[in-house]
């Protein structure tokens, strides 16, 4: 009669857990430990102030970054940094939310450019025109 939806499956890697590899996950992935490689999760991605990700790629639905990131970063939805984070790297993401404090380096496109209207002409500023 009533069905119960599943509990989303959650991945936890604990702060003393460190990772080398190739990394998937279905569900939700909390990182309080050190990933060397690359990330792929379904669900959501969060970083704890202990955790540490070092690869070439980062891929999840939402991330969430309280510790340090250095890597390409794809967020389908939300990227926020908070005021502990650091992220090295360039990002793709749909929205940024950047606590201030939190460390940044890197180009950061939001949403998929091939979307976005095309640019106005911008007017010219007084006083900016050559004789």
């Amino acid at each position: 009669m009533f069905k119960r939806k599943p509990a989303p499956l959650l991945t936890y890697l604990s702060n003393k857990t460190e990772f080398e590899g190739t990394l998937h996950a279905e569900g939700m992935l909390r990182v309080d430990g050190i990933i060397h490689g690359t990330v792929e999760v379904q669900g959501d991605l969060e970083i704890s102030a202990t955790g540490l990700i070092e690869g070439p790629e980062v891929r999840a639905k939402n991330i969430m970054v309280q510790g340090v990131l250095k890597a390409r970063v794809h967020a389908e939805g939300k990227l926020t940094l908070s005021s502990t984070s650091r992220l090295e790297g360039d990002v793709v993401a749909g929205s940024l939310e950047i606590e201030p404090g939190a460390f940044y380096t890197g180009y950061i496109e939001t949403r998929d450019s091939r979307t976005l209207p095309p640019s106005r002409d911008m007017p010219e500023l007084y006083g900016t025109t050559e004789p």
